[in-house]
């Protein structure tokens, strides 16, 4: 006890001791500030808010001086007279009219910076001004303004006194004045009277003055860039062959900067950290004058961050209910950032050594540094991207949904909650395209389960097409309801295209699905998912979703970047990219059509594509890389042999249209190629886009889902096909017409999807299609076929029950082998061989799937003559 009172006591003086030190310094501060005679706190100058309404302030007054400047030149005449017979106070008393567009104060100004001061060279002064308050509002640089400041204010002067010279020694100066303005008249007079024709020299000789004084770094820069960069090609041509190569790399990049520049593939934004090593050097370096500094960008292989997770939405626009709703709109991308550019000068030279030189000469050396980078565009040098114009022009994109609207959900949706006893205590809404987010924040002690199971009441409520409940949203305290809007809104593809976020994305395979609750453009990387399953019912908008991934790649990709293998069991959704088919599309060696439409031919393209990756794959190996990207950029830099089997390698996209039509025609033989594509292709460019209207268990097999972590689904019919596609349910409450749920990494984002006029894929694929192309399709690598050829059928060995066989289907018209294996009580193996041989004697016709043969005997008394003649 007597340790515990004298810690207390120990704290208590400590605390008596603080705070008596605090007393001491408030009552120093005041009798100094008292002994001074002056406390005035400039700390709000710091104040952001008061630096962003100075800008704004300053922005006003840029725009209201040039207004009323401009409107000077047309009515400052007029507006003189009055100015000058009455003082500015006394005006205002008279209540005399000006002409100036904005009135009295835009007249006084004009005449005050253009009569009486540098006449019509006062515009100059807007744009600092402007740019100064942008920089001070938005934190960005339209211009260097000091130095703008300074070139602004010597062209004012110079102007004015030049104009103020041929003023005066014009026939009528009085009614010019207006061009040079007091100050420079007055100033004019002084040079005449002093130096009389010497003025002009004056002015030539401050011109250039100023010429060498601003524009003299540049000019020496440019100049002694030029002769370094001779100086350079000659020594390296003098020098090609010697030994000491090595010490001349080594000393180039001594005398460069040491930077360290890293590229961020998420924002374009390029940062160079330049690091000051001079106290690092222990031995003074070889003097060497080098006047451009180069950047020397870092391979991006090490330097690129990728993205933590590309499917993170920015958080929309969100508003309490009991205040006035606005539309809200999706922020806006800086225009400003730029796609990293790359040169040939600025990439890091490679040794000889690091070059494949089995086919070198003896004493002959490979330069590397005189070698462009290899592009593989140049085959079609004069393709042209797709433009805008190829689009139908789209609404503006504003959401359309009253404050009624909003405010009538509301109360239904807290009226059925009370109504079970579950209060909330807040409640906001986001809205979308198509739906719009009610967050509602449930009291302490609420369950969730229970407000999840009032989904359908709420809905009822509500007399809504179908609701989706939220409980809780990820990364988020609350609970979310997602309810359809009356007016809702269509998102055309041109729209979606046109955004910067598009535009300047720097994505391997950027491709736009549409707009997120919050009214945002979502994009995305095929390159990162790395494949895509897609269901929906028949009408729910997935073959329109086909059609926009589909043009988001072409927009962005040159036909020798990428390639598509089209897919289409239907023959009517896909056929509208035959135009593009030298362009973007790979078929099979000898095929009519790039599209394949015929199932069987599906499994011949699927086993094409194995032993296209497996090629790939061994030129990887060779070449000792992991991916697709590192090959293709060593490639580039010239650093594989094309002698060698290596080459260029194309992204290629594998889309089917529907997976159910092939299951059931072909089964396990188009399973096996399709998981083991999706469990391999990734790293070596091949990516799936595979689309199903029946997402059952029979279809989407395990060993298929299991490789597709990206899946998309539109409105399907049943909770059970929502758990089938996307692990969860949703996707039965989706209200149709491209409302969709994409689920990857375990996150479920609502989308609208982007819809694409059949008109206006026909005008990009015309577009594509009537520009220079490749000779032919991309080929893909032929396989060995294991088609039955009915002609290789001994009909000298027929099965001894071939006669009652053929009998039997002649009979019933049903070339059927079930009917053989009923009938005549045989197993399925021999009942086979007998079609086989029925068809190679021309009794039934070819396989056709699921559909039964074709019997092209039509009656009993031919079959026996057909009989005859095989026993003879």
């Amino acid at each position: 006890m007597a340790t515990k009172r004298n810690s207390y006591r120990r704290n208590s003086n400590k605390r008596q001791k603080g705070s008596s030190t605090s007393r001491e310094k408030t009552k120093r501060a005041k009798s100094e500030s008292s002994s001074t005679g002056f406390n005035f706190d400039l700390s709000f100058l710091e104040d952001k808010r008061f630096k962003t309404s100075a800008g704004l302030l300053l922005l006003v007054f840029s725009l209201f001086l040039f207004l009323s400047l401009v409107s000077y030149i047309f009515t400052g005449q007029a507006d003189q007279s009055v100015i000058e017979s009455t003082g500015f106070g006394e005006f205002i008393i008279s209540g005399k009219e000006v002409r100036n567009w904005l009135g009295l104060a835009g007249a006084a100004l004009s005449h005050l910076f253009i009569y009486e001061w540098f006449g019509i060279a006062s515009i100059l002064i807007v744009p600092p001004l402007f740019a100064y308050g942008y920089e001070i509002v938005f934190h960005k640089n339209l211009i260097p303004v000091g130095k703008t400041f300074k070139i602004v204010i010597f062209f004012m002067f110079w102007i004015s006194l030049l104009l103020g010279y041929i003023v005066q020694k014009s026939a009528e100066p009085g009614s010019l004045n207006f061009l040079c303005g007091g100050i420079g008249l007055r100033a004019a007079e002084v040079f005449d009277s002093l130096v009389g024709w010497g003025t002009m020299f004056f002015l030539i000789f401050s011109m250039g003055v100023f010429i060498i004084y601003f524009l003299r770094k540049e000019m020496f820069t440019n100049m002694q860039a030029a002769t370094e960069s001779f100086r350079e090609r000659t020594s390296s041509i003098l020098n090609r062959g010697q030994d000491d190569e090595d010490f001349e790399d080594d000393e180039e990049e001594e005398d460069q900067p040491q930077k360290s520049t890293a590229v961020s593939k998420s924002n374009d934004i390029e940062i160079t950290i330049e690091e000051d090593d001079d106290e690092e050097e222990e031995f003074p370096r070889p003097s060497r004058n080098l006047s451009v500094k180069r950047r020397r960008e870092l391979p991006q292989s090490n330097e690129v961050t990728e993205e933590e997770d590309e499917n993170i939405v920015p958080s929309g626009k969100t508003l309490p209910l009991s205040v006035q709703p606005s539309q809200i709109e999706a922020p806006k991308e800086d225009k400003n950032q730029q796609e990293p550019s790359f040169s040939v000068e600025d990439t890091t030279k490679f040794n000889e050594k690091t070059v494949d030189s089995s086919n070198k000469k003896p004493g002959e050396q490979l330069a590397i540094e005189d070698l462009d980078l290899f592009d593989p565009t140049l085959d079609l040098s004069h393709y042209e991207y797709p433009h805008l114009d190829l689009l139908n022009p789209t609404s503006t994109g504003k959401v359309k949904v009253t404050t009624e609207e909003l405010q009538s959900n509301k109360d239904k949706i807290v009226e059925t909650l009370s109504n079970f006893k579950i209060s909330i205590s807040s409640i906001r809404a986001t809205i979308g395209p198509t739906v719009t987010l009610y967050e509602i924040v449930p009291e302490a002690g609420i369950k969730i389960s229970r407000i999840k199971n009032l989904e359908d009441d709420i809905a009822l409520s509500l007399a809504a097409l179908g609701i989706r409940i939220i409980a809780p949203i990820p990364g988020k305290g609350t609970i979310g309801i997602e309810v359809p809007n009356k007016n809702r809104e269509m998102v055309g593809i041109r729209s979606v295209l046109s955004t910067e976020k598009f535009m300047n994305s720097s994505k391997e395979l950027p491709i736009a699905l549409g707009k997120t609750i919050s009214n945002e453009v979502f994009v995305t990387d095929l390159a990162k998912m790395p494949h895509l399953l897609m269901a929906g019912a028949t009408g729910q908008g997935k073959s329109v979703g086909l059609n926009v991934i589909l043009a988001s790649l072409i927009f962005k990709k040159h036909p020798a970047e990428l390639k598509f293998v089209l897919v289409d069991p239907k023959k009517v959704e896909l056929t509208l990219f035959n135009t593009i088919e030298q362009h973007f599309l790979a078929a099979l060696p000898n095929e009519d059509e790039s599209i394949v439409t015929d199932t069987r031919k599906v499994v011949n393209v699927l086993n094409s594509l194995c032993v296209e990756m497996d090629m790939r794959y061994n030129l990887l190996k060779d070449a000792g890389c992991r991916n697709i990207k590192e090959y293709n950029k060593k490639f580039r830099n010239r650093r594989l042999n094309p002698e060698k089997g290596h080459k260029f390698l194309p992204y290629i996209v594998l889309v089917i249209d529907e997976l159910a039509d092939l299951m059931m025609t072909a089964g396990k033989e188009v399973e096996l190629p399709i998981a083991r594509l999706a469990q391999l292709a990734r790293a070596i460019g091949i990516h799936l886009i595979i689309a199903t209207q029946r997402p059952s268990v029979d279809v989407i097999t395990g060993i298929i889902k299991a490789n597709f972590p990206a899946r998309l689904s539109f409105k399907v019919s049943s909770k059970i096909d929502s758990r089938t596609i996307l692990d969860t349910g949703g996707a039965d409450q989706l209200v149709g017409m491209g409302d969709m749920l994409l689920s990857n990494s375990s996150d479920i984002i609502r989308l609208q999807c982007a819809f694409v006029d059949t008109e206006e894929v026909e005008n990009i694929c015309s577009f594509v299609g009537n520009q220079q192309g490749y000779s032919t399709a991309y080929l893909l690598p032929e396989v060995e076929t294991e088609d039955k050829d009915p002609t290789k059928v001994d009909l000298k060995n027929r099965d001894a029950l071939f006669n009652d066989a053929a009998r039997l289907i002649v009979a019933h018209q049903q070339g059927s082998t079930s009917l053989v294996q009923r009938k005549l009580s045989l197993g399925y193996n021999r009942a086979g061989r007998i079609i086989d041989q029925l068809e190679a004697a021309g009794i039934v016709g070819p396989f056709e799937g699921s559909k039964a043969r074709q019997v092209m005997v039509v009656n009993l008394e031919e079959l026996e003559l057909i009989l005859r003649s095989l026993d003879q």
